[in-house]
Order: structure tokens, then sequence, then C-alpha cells
């Protein structure tokens, strides 16, 4: 498929997307800090992507991550319908969206990551896969990090309870570690598919 057709749609059905969730949203100030690096990332993204010329399926990746932020923007992780569902369902301790968006996070990302590493970084192949897995750790932590610090902005002395750790202490090192699980998960399978490939 042409690259800028393709493109385009995915454009139109994350703004779509968008628009619907941005009506009557779980939390107004949770959604619009949850949007603030979502519109940062989105405008970036546009300005550079001919410079960037990633793939197709880059473009894919970072769209379906784009459409779960979306979605989970609109409920608030920690309220998400789906999650509420699988807690009581399967007897869990906890809503575990939050814990599958960081996991997609890695998932997702961790392939234009690679891409964009490739062909820009000069690196061996090799190494391109450890490196965009790193890539996404460093990045969770540094997220991780900006919420804490909003947090204490927005609702001081509630910490845990705002960024919807739901009791967990160790709420951000197990989302930095979701997301790094989801990008070796990501690469792993990248590398089991170019195995396959230069096996034919």
């Amino acid at each position: 498929m042409n690259p800028r057709k393709f493109i385009t749609a995915l454009a139109a059905i994350c703004g779509l997307a968008w628009v619907v969730a941005a009506i009557q949203p779980f939390d107004r100030q949770a959604w619009f800090l949850e949007n603030i690096l979502l519109v940062i990332f989105v405008v970036t993204l546009s300005l550079t992507h001919r410079r960037l010329q990633l793939s197709n399926a880059s473009y894919f990746f970072l769209a379906a991550f784009v459409i779960l932020h979306i979605v989970g923007a609109h409920y608030t992780y920690a309220q998400m319908p789906i999650g509420h569902w699988t807690k009581d369902f399967f007897h869990l301790s906890r809503n575990h969206y939050d814990r599958f968006a960081h996991g997609a996070f890695g998932f997702f990302l961790a392939y234009p990551i690679r891409e964009l590493l490739l062909k820009h970084g000069r690196i061996y192949r090799a190494w391109s896969f450890w490196l965009a897995a790193g890539v996404i750790l460093a990045v969770g932590g540094f997220f991780e990090i900006i919420e804490s610090i909003v947090a204490e902005i927005v609702a001081p002395g509630q910490g845990i309870n705002w960024l919807g750790g739901q009791g967990d202490e160790w709420d951000a090192q197990h989302d930095m570690l979701s997301a790094f699980a989801g990008a070796l998960l990501m690469m792993a399978a990248v590398a089991l598919a170019e195995c396959k490939r230069k096996a034919r």
C-alpha cells in the first residue's frame, strides 16, 4: 500500500478515536494530563515523519499504541472496564489494564525504535535488538519520573492513588518491567522472523 495513503488512513482512525474518547471521559483532569504527552508525540511525529521514513509496519505499531492510550485515557487506566472484568473473572488482586498498556508500549514501540537505530544509529543488527529494549526501559523510567512530578504538583500527598497504583508501592517498577518485557517479546519475534527469512 502507498505509504502516504497508509499513514493518512491510520491518522484518520486515530483522530476519530481521539474525538470519540474526548466525549465525557471518566476523569476530565486525568484525561487532559494523559493527552499532553500524546499531543506532543503526535505533533513531533507529524513534523519529522518525512525525515524518519519509517516503514508501514512501524506506523501500524505506533497507531496501535496510540489507540490503546486513547482508550486508557478515556476511562483512566485503573478504571478500565475490561480490566475490572478480568479482575472479577480471574479473581485478580487489581485492574491490570495499566500493566497491559505498559507492556504494549514496549511491544509496539520497540519495533520503530529498532528501525530508527538501524537507519540512523549505524549499529550492528545484533545490538539493535538489545538497544531497542534498553531505550524502552529508559523511556519508561523517564516517564515514571515525569508522572511522579506531575502527581506531586496536581495532587500533593495523594501520589500512588492519583497515579492509579491501586495500592502497589512498586507500581512504577512493575510498569517499567512490563514495558521491558513487551519490548523483549517484540525483539524476540523480529529476530525469529529474520532468522527464518535468512534460512529460506
